[in-house]
């Protein structure tokens, strides 16, 4: 099963002008925005309405009532962001998730499909400083808790075209890296670390990979995905692949680079470490190398 599915697919499609007859705004931080539909007045016919102004963040609606409208504007001007990403919560109940697009909604997360939910799904944007999602919550028999949650990831692409399994979330190599990338890979990626593959374990229905490394070293991490366990002492982490890198447990120290998505660490270039390092030495000798790398 794909992690990925192209939006514009999908055949259920609303109109959407009458939506746009009444919108109220609601607080929100930047990246981020948490609400309950029982604050709301249940006599007004106003749709809700949120700025999230990050290229990632969170949405938590609970006790969905009526319909939310959610804008995603990040505060970059210079900023081409291509694709969104929605990753709904393993939780996610009572409504269901539309992308605005040409003045019709298309259905992007349905609550009714259980195995979809726990998938990760992109569009492409044709507006891309500003994209609307519009969730609308699912008709309700009693007042029992239910909360329609998601992260956002808004992701920026060279190709002209949305091939998916190019972006970010799924940038995987899964051939050994040049000299020129891998030295670029150090400078970029959200992470860099040392250390070794303790175990491999394979994911066929999402034809993903898990890689288990204990961390010897960590140079450089966005967000603490990689920590110590305090009963043993020790560093570790997980860095996820794709299937088809057809990654194995090996010996000997690598340097693990990558990208986090979700608060999840996809791998990059992977070298073995004394490999690495000659490479950095032999650029830094003729002034070629992009950034500095401390090794100790």
């Amino acid at each position: 099963m794909s992690l990925w599915r192209e939006l514009w697919s999908r055949r259920s499609v609303l109109s959407l002008l009458p939506l746009w007859l009444l919108l109220q705004p609601c607080p929100a931080d930047y990246c981020s925005w948490k609400g309950s539909g029982l604050s709301w007045d249940p006599h007004s016919r106003a749709v809700e309405q949120v700025h999230l102004r990050c290229t990632e963040g969170s949405l938590e609606w609970m006790y969905p009532a009526r319909a939310l409208r959610v804008i995603l504007e990040p505060n970059l001007s210079s900023a081409r962001h291509t694709a969104v990403c929605i990753k709904p919560s393993s939780h996610f109940q009572g409504a269901n998730i539309y992308v605005e697009r040409d003045g019709q909604l298309h259905l992007l997360v349905s609550e009714a499909e259980v195995p979809r939910l726990r998938q990760v799904s992109c569009f492409s944007t044709c507006t891309p400083q500003r994209v609307a999602l519009f969730l609308q919550a699912s008709p309700q028999r009693d007042i029992s808790r239910r909360t329609a949650s998601f992260q956002y990831e808004l992701l920026s692409n060279q190709s002209t075209s949305p091939d998916f399994q190019k972006m970010a979330l799924v940038e995987a190599m899964c051939r050994p890296c040049d000299n020129m990338e891998l030295l670029m890979a150090i400078c970029s990626s959200d992470f860099v670390v040392r250390g070794s593959i303790q175990n491999v374990s394979h994911d066929l229905e999402n034809q993903m990979s898990r890689v288990e490394v204990g961390v010897l070293q960590v140079y450089r991490q966005k967000n603490q995905i990689f920590r110590e366990d305090k009963s043993t002492g020790e560093w570790q982490g997980l860095i996820k692949t794709l299937l088809q890198c057809k990654v194995k447990k090996g010996g000997g120290d690598f340097l693990f680079t990558g990208n986090e998505h979700f608060g999840e660490a996809w791998l990059g270039c992977a070298p073995r470490f004394e490999e690495f390092r000659a490479v950095y030495q032999t650029a830094s000798k003729k002034g070629a190398n992009p950034c500095e790398f401390q090794f100790d």
